[in-house]
């Protein structure tokens, strides 16, 4: 089988829709509760964890009322569609109350607006795996991951263009307060929108699922799913645990490092506010560019293998790290690193969750794999401020914090034995059935 590269693109505008507005949201939604809105900064965090805290529940129940869902448009289109209108119809009135200083208005309808963001990010997700055979989801999470990217690199370079920022009296930067935010709403919402319009116009999800049925059909078996429905067997379900508290634990080192960071370089480096910017662009623009190499990678060498290569590549930047004592270039190499060794965790990590589903709970997988990856995001940031902090050991302890979650992933990652997506692995996960 071939990979449709032409179908899965089109695919992934859903998911560049989704990228584009949550680059917005995190740049740009602090500033104006606490710039505009004059909330401090507990109060800001505590409103900006909202999203994660509610993921945990809405992600996995709207990917599950998905498999669930029967309509002429599809399973996942339907909430794609529907959920990215209500979600255009909110950011105007987000925009409303911004000129209008209503916080109110503003915080009702950005309630609002996470739980429509969440009603359609696992059907946005899983639309990918219901349509593209197992062996060759790798190679298709690569290319939506590298379309998705172009919705946050579309954000910011918006942002840069139609937002004015000023300088700090300590050097760092943010928008200036009195200026209209309303172009940056439209543009971002527009955006969306249209991304979305052109994913619907341009494939029909059921045709797509029966092609994808009869081309998995005709391979004779090449695409045997592990389990058939209903409950999982004992060896698979182990595998998926172990996963899903893999991609916990490599979540938990990387989010720290990248929430951390700036305030690593002032504390640890004497740098200012806006060193970090600079090696996380680096991280990011090298997993971009590394995306769709590794997914190539991980259909010959095998997913498990290609995670696990990733790990240990992370691990030794991280670990390295912590023998830099001050700004150096060499931290671009690090972080270029870094980017390769997350993208090759990317590419791969979903494609195993959801190999171990069926067609027709696809779904409630994609939630299970983001409710861990959100947990992760939500801990990560308390754990490491109480060692920072509370415990006073300091900025330096961050990259020995990352390392630790970082091969603890390692650790539990080499004990899953399903989801790859080499012959063998599939052949030893029927073994498995059979002899359970």
């Amino acid at each position: 089988m071939k990979l449709d590269t032409k179908r899965t693109v089109l695919i992934g505008f859903g998911f560049m829709s989704i990228l584009a507005f949550w680059q917005f949201y995190d740049q740009v939604i602090p500033h104006l509760l606490e710039n505009v809105f004059g909330l401090r900064t507990f109060t800001t965090n505590a409103i900006m964890s909202i999203d994660n805290v509610s993921s945990l529940v809405l992600l996995p129940l709207f990917g599950t009322l998905s498999d669930k869902t029967k309509t002429p448009l599809g399973r996942r289109t339907p909430y794609i569609l529907f959920g990215t209108l209500v979600a255009v119809c909110l950011m105007g009135v987000l925009a409303a109350a911004t000129a209008k200083n209503s916080f109110p208005l503003f915080f009702a309808a950005l309630l609002a607006l996470l739980v429509t963001m969440s009603t359609y990010r696992s059907p946005a997700v899983a639309y990918m795996p219901d349509v593209t055979p197992k062996p060759l989801r790798s190679k298709a999470n690569a290319i939506i991951n590298l379309v998705g990217y172009i919705g946050g690199i579309f954000s910011t370079l918006m942002m840069m263009i139609l937002l004015r920022s000023e300088k700090n009296a300590d050097g760092s930067s943010q928008y200036a307060a009195d200026q209209s935010f309303t172009p940056i709403f439209v543009v971002v919402a527009l955006f969306m929108l249209v991304s979305v319009l052109i994913m619907v116009l341009t494939t029909h999800e059921n045709k797509l699922i029966e092609k994808t049925r009869k081309e998995v059909e005709a391979s004779e078996g090449e695409d045997a799913p592990v389990s058939r429905g209903g409950k999982l067997p004992k060896p698979v379900f182990r595998s998926l645990v172990l996963i899903l508290l893999s991609v916990f634990l490599w979540y938990m080192a990387y989010n720290a490092v990248t929430t951390a960071f700036s305030r690593y370089c002032v504390a640890v480096w004497g740098a200012d506010l806006g060193t970090s910017s600079g090696y996380l662009m680096c991280a990011t623009i090298v997993a971009i560019l590394a995306f769709v190499p590794l997914g190539v990678l991980s259909s010959k060498a095998g997913r498990k293998k290609t995670i696990l290569l990733g790990i240990l590549l992370m691990s030794a930047c991280y670990l390295s790290a912590c023998f830099i004592t001050a700004q150096t270039p060499i931290m671009y190499a690090l972080f270029g690193l870094v980017g390769i060794g997350w993208a090759a965790i990317n590419v791969n990590s979903f494609p195993m969750v959801v190999e171990m589903s069926t067609a027709g709970d696809t779904g409630k997988y994609t939630g299970y794999y983001y409710a861990f990856s959100m947990a992760a995001q939500i801990c990560t940031p308390l754990l490491s401020g109480l060692l920072i902090d509370n415990l006073g050991l300091g900025y330096r302890v961050l990259f020995p914090y990352a390392v630790l979650f970082s091969l603890l992933s390692f650790c539990t990652m080499t004990q899953v034995k399903h989801g790859d997506s080499k012959p063998q692995a599939k052949q030893a996960a029927m073994d498995a059935l059979a002899n359970d």
